[in-house]
């Protein structure tokens, strides 16, 4: 494994925060009482409603002599305009773009931050797949168009955060920002602590280098018993992921994927994912596609272990992204997750074998298609490397 391993870290406090509703105004009121230091880690930045109550928050924080660091990916901020950009430097806040786009850098423009991270004062990390745009949250009328969880963090664990976030911020001064320094933390995976209440752990991938995100989602599906349930917008899982879960699958657990629905911001991505569906219907694995609106949450629950966080774990995904999610173990935050897809399900549309192998003529035709473009793309690009 290139790079190294956070630890599991006890006595922290986690809360579940459902839909941009809820956790952009605990971003907003965190950044508001700051005293001393605001870091922000973003992949998608855009102007709008959401973006002006953050930059505003930000710009306030500033001026009080909060020191205000801003990292936001070089192409998921596109639509962050100039105007919001001046306005964060006017006010003294640090600002700084990860790979930003240009001809010269040819296939490593597609190495992209796509973490989510939002630190106050070292005391307070809020964390998991939101981005600022109205879509996430539009607080005229408090409504949300995308679905999404975050998690605020208190406790041990939100200083292995900032050591994240702070190796990613030196490391965005050089061309290569996507391979920052390995020298921290443990040579391996620590093993799953016997304490069930209050444990932590920050899981990342460096793009293509270090993925002990994705090890470690891989060793606690092959060690589940009970259940498995699994959220993400995007599903082009890699074939370690789907071998674990057939097995799991077949050995009696019960494995369910929530999935995005015809309400999608990828059409193309959710045809090419619909490849895999029957060989997992085939081996006992539930599959839901959720209907109220577009599902960008990436969650999952196994026995009482929750992984929370920015990654999709799809081979795009751990190819080319800087990742984060966190690891926890805790009665409250694992009841919380459960209710979380308990409600999901019941506004889902199950898919079954029978009704899966009836489905439209041109549903078969557009994931054919797609399967075969996301195939192609992915070898190329996997020759090149």
């Amino acid at each position: 494994m290139a790079g190294a391993v956070f630890p599991w870290r006890s006595a922290n406090q986690f809360e579940l925060l459902i839909d941009g509703s809820e956790f952009f105004p605990r971003m907003l009121a965190a950044i508001e009482q700051a005293q001393a230091h605001v870091d922000l880690e973003l992949y998608l930045v855009e102007a709008g409603r959401c973006a002006e109550a953050i930059v505003q928050a930000l710009e306030q924080a500033a001026r009080r002599e909060v020191r205000v660091r801003c990292l936001f990916d070089g192409y998921g901020c596109l639509a962050f305009t100039i105007g919001l950009r001046r306005r964060l430097t006017d006010a003294g806040v640090e600002l700084r773009f990860y790979n930003p786009l240009s001809w010269r850098r040819g296939v490593n423009n597609l190495y992209r931050d796509h973490r989510k991270l939002l630190l106050v004062d070292q005391q307070l990390a809020v964390v998991g797949g939101t981005g600022v745009t109205d879509e996430f949250w539009q607080p005229d009328d408090n409504s949300c168009q995308w679905h999404e969880v975050m998690v605020a963090i208190t406790g041990p664990l939100v200083q292995d955060w900032q050591m994240l976030f702070d190796r990613q911020w030196r490391a965005n001064i050089s061309r290569k920002a996507w391979r920052p320094a390995t020298h921290f933390g443990l040579p391996r995976l620590p093993s799953t602590p016997r304490e069930r209440e209050g444990m932590g752990r920050v899981t990342y991938a460096d793009a293509h280098q270090h993925r002990d995100i994705l090890q470690s989602l891989i060793q606690a599906i092959n060690g589940a018993k009970e259940r498995i349930w699994l959220a993400t917008p995007y599903f082009l899982p890699t074939w370690g992921v789907r071998r674990s879960l057939r097995r799991a699958a077949s050995r009696g657990v019960d494995v369910r994927l929530l999935l995005t629905g015809p309400r999608t911001d990828h059409p193309s991505v959710r045809y090419a994912g619909h490849r895999y569906y029957p060989r997992l219907l085939k081996s006992g694995v539930q599959i839901y596609e959720y209907q109220p609106c577009f599902m960008h949450l990436k969650m999952v629950l196994i026995d009482d272990w929750v992984s929370l966080g920015s990654c999709n774990f799809d081979h795009w995904n751990l190819r080319f992204n800087l990742e984060a999610n966190l690891e926890a173990l805790d009665p409250v935050l694992t009841q919380a997750v459960v209710v979380s897809f308990m409600n999901d399900f019941s506004q889902s549309q199950p898919i079954t074998l029978q009704a899966w192998q009836s489905r439209p003529l041109w549903g078969r035709v557009k994931q054919r298609i797609w399967g075969w473009v996301d195939r192609l793309v992915v070898n190329i690009l996997g020759r090149r490397q």
